[in-house]
């Protein structure tokens, strides 16, 4: 059985802003198994992005941890000095941020970002860091990488510079890669190029990925298994199969609902109602159940946690056994 590579345990992520706390991510607990794939899905707010900040220990002022383990290779990372975090980031901890053109300097040629951040991290003298550099710009497809090492990123299209950004990433080699929404941005056949990267690439260099997504279609293609986010918090995770076949809290059932089928012109999405909730004042016990329409009077009052549905497969409804069933009924109807 694959080795865990990264557990969170309980993480709480809080923004103090003058409006009040933003309870950003609020006990979150998920995992990470060597060479694997994890979708992390949700709409805008709900945590994904917080969470992969949280790892990094880059969360942006006014946010501060404030609860929780951060596992990584069995060392907590929230227990280490900004000194040895430094020392992870980028070299055994690497993030593909979701706009290339916000995170690669514009002042900066490619060659230098690259160098930097490889001489960083490994015993390389300028000459062999740029030919490292070269080397990498040419796996991630960037046509005359001799040349175009020595451009800005102004110079590139988008999708050429979400393919710097990767190159970037992967230049010490990492052992865990988040990939936040890498493809948002992106028309769709560049979408489909970048992701066919992505996947080599995580093969090659023998990676864990965690994808951030709110893309269902991207992570039924890329992942492994899925780990399902609202309003800060865990709904479900389970094997990406599962997921698709047999999800169980009402949110997951409303995200596979909400996208477009083939050969099905003439049917409605079924849409969301509401939004996600204010995380200063969220809604008491579960926050999904303003919109769910399998809320009971129960679900106002009491949190769910992560109940075991079967073998890998968890979920935080307090009403999933008899959710399941109804389901179930409404397949056959289908049928």
């Amino acid at each position: 059985m694959p080795r865990t590579i990264l557990k969170i345990e309980n993480l709480k992520t809080y923004f103090n802003t003058w409006a009040g706390v933003v309870q950003a991510v609020d006990g979150v607990s998920l995992e990470v198994k060597k060479g694997e794939t994890l979708g992390l899905v949700g709409e805008s707010g709900s945590g994904k992005t917080v969470t992969s900040l949280s790892v990094l220990r880059i969360v942006p002022r006014p946010g501060k941890i404030i609860d929780g383990r951060i596992m990584f290779k069995d060392e907590d990372l929230l227990r280490k000095t900004e000194k040895e975090m430094q020392k992870i980031r980028g070299a055994q901890i690497a993030l593909i941020f979701q706009d290339p053109s916000t995170s690669l300097n514009p002042i900066f040629s490619i060659e230098s970002q690259l160098i930097e951040v490889i001489q960083q991290h490994q015993k390389l003298n300028k000459e062999e860091a740029k030919e490292k550099a070269e080397i990498l710009l040419d796996i991630v497809g960037i046509p005359d990488a001799k040349l175009r090492i020595k451009d800005f990123p102004h110079q590139f299209s988008g999708g050429m510079k979400q393919r710097v950004a990767i190159a970037r990433a992967l230049s010490c080699e990492p052992s865990l890669l988040f990939a936040d929404e890498p493809t948002t941005n992106l028309d769709v056949t560049i979408q489909a190029q970048i992701l066919d990267l992505m996947r080599d690439l995580k093969s090659k260099f023998d990676m864990s990925m965690v994808l951030i997504t709110h893309n269902m279609g991207i992570v039924a293609e890329m992942a492994d298994r899925v780990t399902v986010m609202y309003a800060g918090r865990v709904c479900e995770t389970s094997s990406v199969n599962d997921i698709f076949l047999h999800a169980t809290h009402p949110y997951t059932v409303a995200l596979m609902r909400a996208i477009p089928q083939i050969g099905t012109e003439k049917q409605k999405l079924q849409v969301i109602p509401g939004n996600i909730p204010n995380l200063i004042n969220p809604p008491s016990g579960c926050r999904f159940h303003p919109r769910c329409k399998y809320a009971k009077s129960i679900c106002k009052m009491k949190v769910p946690e992560l109940e075991k549905v079967e073998k890998g497969h968890l979920t935080a409804c307090l009403r999933w056994d008899e959710i399941k069933k109804t389901l179930l009924k409404e397949r056959e109807r289908a049928a």
